[in-house]
């Protein structure tokens, strides 16, 4: 799984003229699935975000997590990160196919919830509108191959 996550003061997602998710403070989760990924990986991506540490304590440093601060998820699906870039139309054959894809998103919402982080979130293969206001900027690429 690839996730690009990024620490915002407020994120919404719109489809169709109306609004199926939006949140204050906490982290917007664009969320790849590609082919080799399962449950497992699912889970402990969920628990790697759940828990990670990047909101400022008072001393100015990176050192507090999602629950310290109140904060909430919203997770929009993006098959994109699995694209081919080689030429300049890119390919996405390296991405899950719907199916799984699908299957191991609402699995990594579910998870997110067990972490105590119900996701607000678009919907699987929708084509939306996504606004943010970036806290910082600090953004972080999660690949599961890497950790």
């Amino acid at each position: 799984m690839r996730a690009v996550v990024t620490r915002v003061k407020e994120a919404a997602v719109t489809i169709d003229g109306r609004s199926n998710g939006q949140i204050g403070q906490g982290f917007l989760v664009l969320l790849g699935v590609g082919p080799e990924d399962t449950e497992e990986t699912a889970r402990k991506l969920a628990e790697k975000i759940c828990r990670l540490r990047v909101f400022e304590d008072d001393g100015g440093k990176m050192n507090r997590s999602l629950e310290q601060v109140g904060g909430a998820l919203l997770v929009v699906s993006q098959f994109t990160l699995y694209a081919d870039l080689k030429s300049r139309r890119p390919g996405f054959s390296h991405a899950a196919g719907p199916v799984l894809a699908k299957a191991l998103y609402e699995h990594f919402l579910a998870c997110c919830a067990a972490e105590g982080f119900p996701p607000q979130h678009g919907e699987f293969g929708a084509d939306m509108l996504v606004e943010s206001v970036n806290d910082g900027p600090v953004t972080l690429l999660f690949d599961t191959n890497a950790l």
